[in-house]
This record gives C-alpha cells, sequence and structure tokens, in this order.
C-alpha cells in the first residue's frame, strides 16, 4: 500500500522547512480560517486555543483532501495571563520586545493531524523563553539588522537567527519553540505508515 498524502495547513516557511529536512514528503495548501474570531471568543487555557487553532486549520483543508493526513499546527505566546498575537509592524515589533525584555514568556505550539474531517491525533508543547533585560540601543539595533521579517513572528524574533540573542535561557524543545512539537509529530506519522523512512 502506498502511503497516505500528507498536506500542511500551512504556509509557514518554518514548518514546512522542519518537515522536509525531516524528511516528510508534504505539499502545503494554507488554510483561511478566522483566528481573530477565535481568539477574541475564546474563554479556556492558551494551551486549549492552540489546539483549537490547529485543528481548525487541519479541518478545513482536509475537506479539500479526502483521504489525505492534513497537519494543522499553532502557537501561542503566553506572558503571564496575556496572549501575545503576532506585531505586524517594526512599531509594534518594538512594543512586544519591550513587553517581554526581563521577563520569562511561554511558546505554546499544537499539532492536528485531521483526515477527512476526523481528528485523528493531537498534541501540544510549551518552552519557556527567558529574556535579557537588554537596552533599547540593543533593541533598535537588531531590528534595524531584522528588518520587517520578524512581524510576522510572534514575539518578534526567530530563535535560529539573531533572536537568539535575546535570550539568557531556554528551557523546552527547539522545534516547539519554532512552532511545531516535530518529534511527537514523527512518532504519530510513522504510527500510521505515513513515512517512507
Amino acid at each position: 500500500m502506498r502511503p497516505p498524502e500528507i498536506v500542511l495547513a500551512s504556509a509557514s516557511t518554518a514548518r514546512t522547512r522542519m518537515l522536509t529536512n525531516a524528511g516528510v514528503r508534504h505539499c502545503c495548501d494554507p488554510a483561511d480560517i478566522d483566528e481573530t474570531s477565535i481568539k477574541q471568543n475564546w474563554l479556556g487555557s492558551p494551551q486549549g486555543l492552540a489546539q483549537k487553532l490547529a485543528f481548525e486549520k487541519a479541518r478545513v483543508v482536509s475537506l479539500r483532501h479526502r483521504g489525505a493526513l492534513v497537519i494543522g499546527s499553532d502557537q501561542i505566546l503566553a506572558l503571564d495571563d496575556e496572549i501575545l498575537d503576532k506585531p505586524g509592524s517594526v512599531e509594534a515589533a518594538a512594543e512586544q520586545l519591550r513587553q517581554l525584555r526581563g521577563h520569562t514568556h511561554r511558546l505554546i505550539s499544537a499539532v492536528s493531524v485531521v483526515c477527512d474531517d476526523q481528528e485523528l491525533w493531537t498534541y501540544s508543547d510549551h518552552a519557556d523563553l527567558s529574556m535579557r533585560d537588554f537596552s533599547d540601543v540593543f533593541l533598535h539595533d537588531y531590528l534595524d539588522h531584522v528588518g520587517a521579517d520578524v512581524t510576522s513572528s510572534v514575539g518578534a524574533y526567530h530563535l535560529e537567527g539573531l533572536g537568539a540573542q535575546l535570550f539568557q535561557s531556554i528551557e523546552g524543545d527547539f522545534f516547539t519553540v519554532l512552532g511545531m512539537p516535530l518529534i511527537a509529530l514523527l512518532n504519530f506519522l510513522r504510527h500510521k505508515g505515513a513515512l517512507t523512512l
């Protein structure tokens, strides 16, 4: 039997790179869901929200790919009781980094695998990241170097790049920080016979 088709319900270059580098053959079909509405109406935990968003992304895309294993993933940044969104502009990124510096925040990454509108598996993990209490001079130099690219990432950093210099300590899985708990996902896909390696 041929392994099932794998579809990533995302346009995230970080997530598709993770899958590609791990040898997972897949295609990408970004989900179009109203994340803002889901977040505004959410009354549960940040972990539950990440799982809900991951599931909804995978569910919507599964309707377009019958018989495929559709992977949805989402990441939530929680600072104490506040959930932060992607900054969207360099100015908002600077404000978000001022809010995060000198504090520990939590990144929660969730993944959901759906086939034909039915969730087969879900998983979430978290990492705790402590930012240095860096100066405004460092902050402006950092943003000058990374540019608008970080405005599409919650927390305004890419840990695999210059963003690593923002931190004094990180507790948790590297892939979870990048946006998807990859090892757990690979274990599930292997169990389903979806990996050829």
